[in-house]
């Protein structure tokens, strides 16, 4: 860690170590002064560990790009993928979440790239929530098949070779209420459409607040329509509230990260490492591999990657 404070000094416990680094990646360095130049970063020094093995994850609330160019440059990308993405589960009004990738990582994507991302998906929600066969949509400005950019038509084709030959569980395009509503599991874009996504959600949670807040300070009468009605805005508030789902999960990489929003407090930060722990201990990366595996012809056609051939079909 970089400028250990005297409090940490001598510490010790059965079940955590500190690992010293001599310099830090600020909010604002640009990725090749993140990546070039900052070689001993706390950041870089947590994933080194996940590449050595002195750590299952790494997790970080970090600059963004700074994390996805470090963790791609020092772990690599697994065979058959092409671009990692960003998971983050949104939540739903059926009280669980949706998972949408990507959420920035890739601003221009193709229609394998979209592919990529919803085999990956599938893996991190089946190992995530124990769903096998988690429903996958494709964002898109309508349901119809017909609808959408050239690169979106692909995408939806592809999707459909992949559920018709067992490898999805796709059922099509979706809207973006469709994320807050829980139509599907896992909601597939490009990373400029699902961060604004994810900043939107961000800002129902924190507009709610603000809301409940005004309504207790203005006169008498709407203090008590406010007070009766505050059970239920509370456990809106409570539901919608992004710390609870905080952790995003790197996904494509050689070796688990996730990214923790750079506002998260302790309770929110406690939720990302539940996430990473969670993902080590139900072995994500070896779902990945083998969705990867099972569908690594379509993913790409011309190249079937020699040492996944042999995993064996989930």
């Amino acid at each position: 860690m970089v400028g250990l404070p005297d409090a940490l000094k001598g510490f010790a416990h059965d079940r955590a170590t500190l690992v010293h680094a001599s310099e830090v990646v600020a909010m604002d360095d640009p990725i090749e002064v993140a990546l070039r130049r900052k070689k001993d970063s706390s950041m870089r020094v947590a994933i080194q560990q996940v590449k050595d093995g002195a750590a299952a994850a790494a997790v970080s609330a970090g600059n963004t790009g700074a994390l996805m160019a470090i963790a791609r440059y020092v772990l690599k990308t697994l065979d058959g993928i092409d671009r990692p993405a960003i998971a983050y589960p949104l939540p739903n009004a059926k009280g669980g979440s949706t998972t949408v990738l990507d959420l920035g990582a890739n601003v221009d994507c193709n229609e394998r790239h979209l592919l990529e991302f919803a085999v990956m998906g599938s893996a991190l929600d089946s190992v995530l929530k124990g769903n096998e066969q988690p429903t996958v949509g494709l964002l898109n400005i309508g349901a119809e098949a017909i609808k959408g950019s050239e690169v979106i038509k692909k995408a939806g084709e592809l999707l459909r070779s992949a559920a018709n030959s067992g490898n999805l569980n796709f059922v099509g395009n979706v809207e973006g209420n469709d994320i807050f509503k829980g139509t599907t599991d896992i909601v597939v874009c490009d990373g400029f459409v699902g961060n604004a996504a994810l900043k939107a959600s961000e800002g129902v949670a924190t507009m709610l607040a603000g809301f409940i807040k005004q309504e207790f300070s203005r006169n008498w009468l709407t203090k008590l329509a406010a007070l009766c009605a505050y059970p239920v805005l509370t456990a809106f508030k409570k539901r919608a509230d992004y710390r609870r789902y905080n952790g995003a999960a790197l996904l494509g990489l050689r070796g688990l990260v996730f990214k923790s929003h750079g506002s998260a407090d302790a309770f929110a930060f406690e939720q990302a490492l539940a996430r990473a722990y969670d993902a080590a201990h139900n072995r994500l990366l070896e779902s990945v591999q083998q969705r990867i595996a099972h569908a690594a012809q379509l993913i790409s056609p011309d190249a079937v990657p020699s040492d996944l051939k042999n995993i064996p079909t989930i």
